[in-house]
């Protein structure tokens, strides 16, 4: 085998490599090629998530809003009830010093 055929056994089976790679890059592409109907669901779909993800944001700032109106309301129900337990307290205080003095008073005197 002399020079000049080698270089173009070389070059043969170089472009049979060539060709292989080129068809299965064709034949790889051909087969996962997205088409526009696919674009578009995909499309369609990250439109949904978009809105889904709008609709969950405000969703969580109508609960965080809930949640402070009902903080705000459990307090100042606390503070009433806490008023309304130092009344009781005071009024039984009273009824208890007008129950002593009124025995006191209609006591037998000796």
């Amino acid at each position: 085998m002399n020079r000049l055929e080698f270089i173009i056994a070389i070059s043969a089976v170089l472009f049979v490599a060539f060709a292989l790679g080129w068809f299965s890059h064709w034949l790889l592409r051909r087969f996962t090629r997205v088409s526009k109907a696919d674009l578009g669901e995909f499309e369609k779909m990250a439109q949904e998530l978009h809105e889904a993800e709008e609709t969950r944001d405000q969703a969580i700032t109508y609960l965080q809003q809930r949640e402070a109106e009902l903080t705000s309301q459990l307090t100042q129900t606390d503070a009433e009830l806490r008023a309304a337990m130092d009344g009781l307290r005071e009024a039984r205080l009273e009824a208890e010093e007008l129950r002593a003095y009124i025995e006191k008073i209609s006591a037998p005197k000796e």
